[in-house]
């Protein structure tokens, strides 16, 4: 199976609170099911910025009050899946920050499985 990893707290936006795009500068040829993987770095100004963007966002305002404290993310494995199931250079979703969206549906948690990462879109073998 595919893994992308996604910073922290992006990756826990997409698989807890429905974040349906995310903002790469680079495309894809891949659609389908993908294993969403929290990158192990995230610093706090990261964090920070975050929770401005979705306090700045009448739309997402509400999310501010239900994102876990950074040191609670988890990070370094595999949190949830998602699937691509477009690319676009145009979206309107409060989430699309610019370059390209890759646009994402039916995101979901998974228990955490430590995993190192990888750039772009990497294999993982996942245990039975």
């Amino acid at each position: 199976m595919k893994a992308l990893s996604i910073r922290q707290p992006w990756a826990w936006l997409i698989v807890n609170a429905h974040k349906d795009v995310e903002n790469r500068t680079w495309s894809t040829a891949h659609r389908g099911e993908f294993l969403v993987h929290a990158s192990k770095g995230m610093t706090a100004r990261e964090y920070q910025e975050a929770r401005r963007f979705l306090a700045t966002d009448h739309r997402l305002k509400h999310l501010v009050e239900i994102l876990p404290p950074a040191g609670e993310l988890e990070r370094g494995g595999i949190v949830g899946s998602a699937h691509l199931v477009e690319t676009d250079v145009q979206l309107w979703s409060p989430w699309y920050m610019g370059y390209i969206g890759f646009v994402l549906r039916d995101a979901k948690p998974l228990p955490f499985i430590p995993l190192k990462g990888a750039l772009g879109f990497f294999d993982v073998e996942l245990p039975q």
